[in-house]
């Protein structure tokens, strides 16, 4: 098992990319009528971008929060003007490093907690250069495909 690490980019938004958007919804149930013409568009720059000067993306690597379905590969939108509140998925920067973990924050300590067993959380102490560099407030992922380790369900 690997820490996640983060590589930072910040967004392009000069452009608008306006894309084809069934807003009737994607029955996630049973199937219903697909819709005959989509009309609507959508600009993810303007949908998942709250705070341009503020927000930058991630590119995920390592593992330790698999069991939230963040995955190496995974895209983070990160907004540095967000205040961290506990539970919050966060990117902080620990020892001159960048960690995804969820922030616990009680009395006294802060705590960055995994979301894999194989990792034990950690309590920032006074030792440690730390700060809450962004809030993620989006994953991007590509959904292709099954993750590996999880297979696909054989129907009966």
């Amino acid at each position: 098992m690997t820490e996640i690490t983060i590589d930072i980019f910040a967004p392009d938004l000069s452009s608008h990319i306006e894309l084809p958007y069934a807003d009737g919804g994607i029955q996630a149930g049973f199937p219903t009528p697909a819709q005959d013409y989509i009309t609507e568009t959508i600009d993810l720059n303007r949908e998942i971008v709250r705070h341009p000067a503020s927000t930058f993306y991630g590119r995920v690597s390592g593992d330790s929060m698999i069991d939230e379905g963040i995955d190496p590969g995974d895209i983070l939108v990160i907004d540095r003007s967000i205040e961290p509140a506990d539970g919050d998925l966060t990117v902080c920067c620990l020892d001159g490093e960048f960690t995804l973990k969820r922030i616990r924050l009680m009395p006294g300590r802060v705590w960055l907690v995994p979301s894999n067993e194989s990792f034990d959380p950690i309590l920032v102490t006074p030792d440690h250069s730390f700060e809450v560099w962004g809030v993620v407030t989006h994953t991007i992922k590509n959904n292709r495909r099954p993750r590996p380790g999880r297979p696909l369900r054989t129907p009966r």
